[in-house]
């Protein structure tokens, strides 16, 4: 990989994509500041070389339009107190302003621009908006794998613009030199535990798995749609009609390639999607009309904390129920802890998809975990076996 790791930035002006879409409350403030946090040793490498280092994020969703509500300011703030320095904020992304602020830089000093998305190019791939950006510096470098999975100007087509200067920043190579060793590891046994609510989101990394585990726990709402097609009653619980014979011809697929495939045998069911419905434990291919599926039951708890525990290396992407709830947290929290407490035992472990890492940031587990990815589609395609155009653009040389 074309890492930042071997370069040096004195005297280059450096335009470096990063990922600071993070939550803001309603008085602005970063309520979860881990993919900055996350960005600091690329960061401060450029800076301690003696680079200037201009910074390019979006924040939220605001479709090519300016809105003051997703501006990047409070995160250039929250910038500035993680670094211990100041870290200039610029309200525009292009022009002569613009350039004439970079031009004012020192060396060692650091400027985040404007919120990318309030131009309409950048989900565009617009070249004329692309060639406007590239002229605001010599060098280019792409830190942001949770964007990784979107072909936009300043993740994909910026990168042609330089040719022979541009890098993967750390936390880029640290995605996929971890996400590599999770589609190509030779640990065993190794477990996949994947959860979420739909198979249709799921169904492709499940089946680029199938060769690589030896186990496969399956939980979250997308357990209904196997149990459907396996003949299981099912009640109200979710799931997806058009998805039941795929589901039943991976499960096939899985066990003649002799995959251990555990579904929960029991759930925690309700008569309402509330915290307060009645509940009770019962079959999962048993649950009658009116009542659904909101959680893995304690057999079902115990056989794949078993399973974990077991195993050399986890792979966990998806909750095992309606976490946020607390009458239905007891299964991914379970499953959280014994992914811990393997880690702990010196196994390895990866953590992604945004349920799974805000699960183990309820229960304060990160830091036991081996590698939490901080993209969430970007990490669901590159186990699918998809090539990601910002980590494509990067290495075309």
């Amino acid at each position: 990989m074309k890492t930042i790791s071997n370069i040096d930035f004195k005297g280059k002006t450096v335009l470096m994509r990063v990922d600071y879409n993070v939550p803001l409350d309603a008085a602005k403030n970063v309520t979860d500041d881990t993919r900055i946090r996350m960005s600091l040793p690329s960061v401060r490498k450029i800076l301690d070389d003696g680079g200037k280092l201009v910074l390019m994020s979006h924040l939220g969703r605001p479709k090519g339009k300016v809105n003051p509500d997703l501006s990047l300011k409070p995160v250039a703030d929250k910038l500035s107190q993680l670094l211990g320095k100041q870290v200039f904020f610029f309200p525009e992304l292009i022009g002569d302003n613009t350039r004439k602020v970079i031009e004012t830089m020192k060396d060692g000093e650091v400027l985040l621009l404007e919120n990318i998305r309030f131009y309409e190019g950048e989900e565009k791939g617009d070249e004329a908006f692309a060639e406007k950006l590239a002229s605001l510096g010599d060098f280019y470098v792409n830190d942001a794998f949770g964007t990784a999975h979107r072909a936009h100007v300043s993740t994909t087509v910026l990168a042609k613009h330089f040719p022979d200067a541009k890098a993967f920043g750390f936390l880029m190579e640290n995605e996929v030199v971890n996400l590599e060793k999770v589609l190509n590891s030779d640990e065993h046994p190794y477990t996949a535990i994947i959860g979420g609510a739909k198979v249709s989101t799921k169904i492709d990394i499940i089946r680029n798995l199938i060769d690589k585990v030896d186990n496969m726990i399956i939980g979250g709402g997308m357990v209904f749609t196997f149990v459907k097609a396996l003949g299981g009653n099912i009640g109200s619980s979710l799931f997806e009609e058009d998805k039941v014979e795929e589901a039943r011809e991976t499960l096939l697929e899985m066990i003649r390639r002799g995959v251990n495939v555990i579904l929960p045998t029991d759930v925690v069911a309700a008569d309402k999607f509330a915290d307060d419905a009645n509940k009770k434990i019962i079959s999962s291919g048993n649950i009658p009309e009116g009542w659904m599926g909101l959680d893995i039951g304690p057999q079902s708890i115990a056989k794949a904390t078993k399973t974990i525990l077991d195993s050399s290396m986890v792979l966990w992407n998806g909750p095992m129920g309606v976490f946020e709830m607390s009458s239905y947290q007891k299964g991914t929290k379970a499953i959280a802890v014994a992914v811990a407490s393997m880690t702990n035992a010196g196994g390895y472990s990866a953590i992604g998809g945004g349920d799974s890492v805000a699960a183990i940031n309820k229960y304060s587990l990160a830091d036991m975990m081996s590698y939490v990815s901080t993209g969430g589609g970007a990490m669901l395609e590159y186990i699918e076996g998809k090539t990601l155009p910002g980590i494509a653009a990067v290495l075309d040389s």
